[in-house]
């Protein structure tokens, strides 16, 4: 069992298209070929992760945070991402993160999240925009059902609860090959006109390498025209943060202190109280100031996410609770996520949960 089998499977719920352009996401150290003993799934990579890794026999460790978020110009050991970096390397021990791909991915951390405070009818908050994109080509009239299925059987087409998706004309295609061309229709140096159908279809762009490999293999003709757009649409099934409601209202302070027991936080820190009940909460493990005006326009009573500042707690205007728990605590239980998907499917290593906590913040 290589890396590669293992990340490929991590990417089908985290695909690695889902992540920030800002991110640094997939297999940072380390050959992809390389054969795996044992995975060590932590939160963030640390010296002592890589320690936990070397006394466990791990030679891949799966990251949330990436170890390496910029670009690194020397590996001296200057820094504690250097240290990480060439303790890894001299031990033979690779690094794969997921971060925001994960974020994105609606099993990911706000769904952890969801369950562990016991959230239902959960959907995404900030649903993703440009993850949907358009394929449009043309093909004789009698090829079009085939290829079709094709596009269908390499993931075009799905758009919600719906698949086989497509739109079709049919018109008039003209084309004529030049001397070094071999055309499947018509001659060289002649004007041909074809019926054509035009397909357009509409995919997510973690599919598009194998789509278009479907498009070249099941096309008939020598050279293929299509066009592939990047859409504005929103994937429903795609994005930042989840909101979801409690099986039952909760007064704020009891909510604030249910906050705190069931994500393990010795400290909630929150906006005034606004006098309601609690029921409908929105959650976005990690920094997520950026969606309180979601949350709010999502029509949440509190929102529970980490990194706050000062001001950004005004914006509650009394129309929301906002809690922030903290970046860790917000994010902890995600490497347990990571590590029930591994193990339902790979059972010939061991795939261990890192006991080291790498939260950076103490409270007294």
């Amino acid at each position: 069992m290589t890396i590669k089998n293992i990340t490929n499977y991590i990417e089908e719920l985290a695909p690695l298209k889902y992540a920030e352009d800002f991110d640094n996401v997939g297999l940072l150290v380390g050959n992809y070929q390389t054969k795996v003993t044992n995975v060590l799934v932590t939160l963030d990579t640390l010296e002592e992760t890589v320690d936990e890794a070397i006394a466990q026999n791990c030679n891949l460790i799966v990251s949330f945070h990436p170890i390496i978020f910029s670009g690194l110009k020397k590996i001296n050991g200057n820094s504690y991402v250097e240290r990480v970096v060439l303790k890894a390397i001299k031990n033979d021990i690779a690094i794969y993160a997921t971060h925001t791909a994960l974020d994105n991915s609606k099993n990911g951390v706000s769904a952890k999240m969801c369950e562990v405070l016991g959230l239902k009818k959960t959907k995404i908050l900030i649903p993703k925009k440009g993850i949907i994109k358009m394929l449009t080509t043309y093909v004789p009239v009698k090829d079009a059902e085939n290829l079709r299925k094709s596009l269908f059987n390499a993931g075009a087409g799905n758009i919600g609860n719906y698949d086989n998706c497509s739109f079709n004309i049919e018109g008039e295609g003209t084309f004529r090959g030049n001397e070094n061309s071999n055309p499947v229709f018509g001659e060289k140096g002649k004007l041909h006109t074809e019926q054509e159908t035009r397909i357009s279809v509409v995919f997510e762009s973690k599919n598009e390498a194998g789509i278009l490999k479907s498009l070249q293999e099941n096309h008939p003709y020598e050279e293929v025209a299509y066009e592939i757009i990047t859409t504005e649409n929103i994937h429903q099934d795609i994005g930042m943060g989840m909101i979801g409601e409690l099986s039952s209202e909760m007064d704020e302070k009891e909510f604030l202190l249910f906050l705190k027991k069931t994500m393990k936080t010795v400290c909630v820190r929150h906006s005034n109280y606004i006098n309601k009940k609690i029921k409908k909460v929105a959650v976005l493990g990690g920094s997520g100031s950026f969606a309180i005006t979601n949350a709010k326009r999502a029509g949440a009573d509190a929102y529970v996410s980490a990194d706050f500042k000062y001001h950004e707690f005004f914006t509650a205007e009394n129309s929301i609770l906002l809690a922030d728990i903290g970046h860790y605590e917000s994010e902890q239980f995600t490497k347990n996520l990571l590590v029930d998907y591994l193990t339902k499917k790979f059972t010939n290593f061991a795939v261990i949960l890192s006991e080291k906590s790498t939260n950076p913040i103490y409270y007294i």
